[in-house]
């Protein structure tokens, strides 16, 4: 079936507003590339192959959309649920790795250790993985493996990545046949919760009667 914005079950330890689209969403400005995160305390520098890593930048405001998200992510997962639940965030082209960030900073305030977060991108890489990769890739994917921090991954690379509890996808360029190769392999990798970042008319047309 097609995904459309659901009506928000906030829980009750991360209230927020009711979800409205972010189509109205302006284009992003350059990011810093961003930092792993810890369980310990979000978004710190931590040392890992080659130069270190910059310090990420402060946290941006938070959308009701994401934040609608991340607290229904909080809730427990029924124990006898065999697919994730799929959460859409309406958000332009341009403005999908930005909600997708959005995302995941709502998902670490609200109890998620950043190891059970994968998010992947259909289009130009989160700068996180770009910078990451510059280090090579067994080092990249040596981090991948420790699943002590939040992963970024492009969609090409969903089948290699394990499963977590959350995955987002921001659907953030590339073709119709990347997205629609790309949702079904995210959905297979998200234990709980998989959240898309994008264009609701778009995802639902890559999906035809859905995944």
């Amino acid at each position: 079936m097609p995904l459309i914005p659901e009506e928000p079950q906030i829980h009750e330890s991360a209230q927020g507003p009711r979800a409205t689209p972010a189509a109205g969403r302006t284009a992003p400005t350059p990011r810093p590339v961003p930092g792993p995160r810890s369980a310990a305390a979000p978004r710190p520098g931590r040392p890992g192959p080659g130069p270190a890593r910059p310090a990420a930048p402060a946290q941006r405001t938070h959308t009701p959309a994401a934040q609608t998200a991340a607290a229904q992510s909080a809730a427990p997962r029924p124990e006898n649920r065999s697919v994730p639940q799929i959460q859409l965030i309406p958000a332009p082209v341009e403005g999908a790795l930005d909600a997708a960030d959005e995302a995941v900073d709502l998902l670490l305030d609200s109890g998620r250790a950043p190891g059970d977060v994968l998010v992947l991108t259909t289009g130009e890489p989160h700068p996180w993985a770009a910078h990451e990769l510059s280090f090579g890739e067994p080092a990249y994917w040596a981090q991948h493996d420790a699943r002590d921090d939040v992963f970024y991954a492009d969609a090409a690379s969903a089948s290699r990545a394990s499963a977590r509890p959350v995955v987002v996808v921001a659907v953030n360029g590339g073709s119709d046949e990347v997205a629609a190769r790309a949702l079904p392999v995210a959905m297979s990798r998200a234990d709980a919760l998989l959240i898309v970042c994008g264009d609701p008319q778009r995802i639902n047309a890559v999906l035809g009667a859905g995944i």
